[in-house]
C-alpha cells in the first residue's frame, strides 16, 4: 500500500511540528509550507493526498491558496481556523474545503478528521484497473469516451482527460441514472456511501468540476442539467461501445 502524503501549510512553526509529528506517528509522509510560494514549491516535488490549511496565515489568505489548490491540484483540503473564523468556514466549504476544525484542538480528533476525509477521497483503482485486467468496455456520451474499469476518460478529440476517483465516481452515479433527477442528497449518498454529514455540501464544487471536463461550454452546460430546487440531471443515455 502506497503512503499517504500529507502538507501541512501553516506559518506558525510549532503548529507544524506538532501535526508533522501527529500525522507521521500515524504512518503518513508529511511535508510542510508556511504559505502560497512553499506550497508550490512542495507540490513542484510531488503531490499530495491531503492538504491542512490555516487560513490565517498572516500576511496572507489562506481562502486565496485553498481557491488554487482547487484550480490546480483538486486535493482534499482540511482547514484550521480560529474559533471565531464562521465566515471564512463557510467560505472554505463553499469552495469545496473537504472538513474543518478550530483551534485549540487535540491531536487524535485531528487524525480521527483526517482518515475520514481520506477515506471518502481516497484515490483507488478498481479492482479490474489494479490487477491489470482491464475491459474494453468502452461507453460514448455526447461524443467522449469512457471506460470505467481502466478510470479513463476520453475527450472528443481522442485525448485523455484526467479525473480523479471523486470525479468518477460521480460520472458513474450520473451515468447509471440517465435523464432521471438526482436530488444532492442522493448524489452524496451514491459518491460517498454513508460517510458524509450535512456539513460536506461540497456536490456542487464536484459537479461544477466535472462539467469543465465534460461539457462543450460549462458556462452553459446542457449536459448535466441543474433541476431547480433538487439538484441534477444526466440529460443524454451513453452508448455502449465495441471493444
Amino acid at each position: 500500500m502506497t503512503t499517504k502524503r500529507i502538507l501541512v501549510v501553516d506559518d506558525d512553526a510549532k503548529i507544524r511540528t506538532l501535526l508533522r509529528r501527529c500525522f507521521e506517528s500515524d504512518g503518513y509522509e508529511v511535508a510542510e509550507a508556511e504559505g502560497s510560494k512553499s506550497v508550490r514549491a512542495a507540490f513542484a516535488e510531488g503531490d499530495f493526498d491531503l492538504v491542512t490549511l490555516d487560513l490565517n496565515l498572516g500576511a496572507e489568505d489562506g481562502l486565496d491558496i485553498a481557491r488554487e489548490l482547487q484550480r490546480e491540484h483538486d486535493v482534499p483540503i482540511f482547514m484550521v481556523t480560529g474559533k471565531d473564523d464562521v465566515i471564512d468556514r463557510v467560505v472554505g466549504l463553499e469552495l469545496g474545503a473537504d472538513d474543518y476544525l478550530t483551534k485549540p484542538f487535540h491531536v487524535r480528533e485531528v487524525l480521527a478528521r483526517v482518515r475520514s476525509v481520506l477515506r471518502r477521497t481516497a484515490k483507488r483503482l478498481p479492482p479490474a484497473a489494479a490487477s491489470g485486467e482491464v475491459a474494453e468496455l468502452w461507453q460514448c456520451l455526447d461524443g467522449l469516451r469512457i471506460n470505467f474499469d481502466a478510470m479513463q476518460l476520453l475527450d472528443r478529440e481522442g485525448r485523455d482527460c484526467a479525473l480523479t476517483t471523486s470525479d468518477f465516481k460521480l460520472l458513474a452515479a450520473f451515468v447509471g441514472n440517465p435523464q432521471r433527477q438526482l436530488s444532492r442528497d442522493r448524489l452524496m449518498d451514491l459518491v460517498n456511501g454513508s460517510d458524509w454529514t450535512p456539513l460536506d455540501r461540497t456536490i456542487d464544487n464536484q459537479v461544477a468540476r466535472l462539467r469543465k471536463k465534460l461539457e462543450r461550454d460549462p458556462a452553459r452546460p446542457q449536459l448535466i442539467k441543474t433541476v431547480r430546487g433538487l439538484g441534477y440531471m444526466l440529460t443524454e443515455k451513453p452508448v455502449d461501445l465495441a471493444g
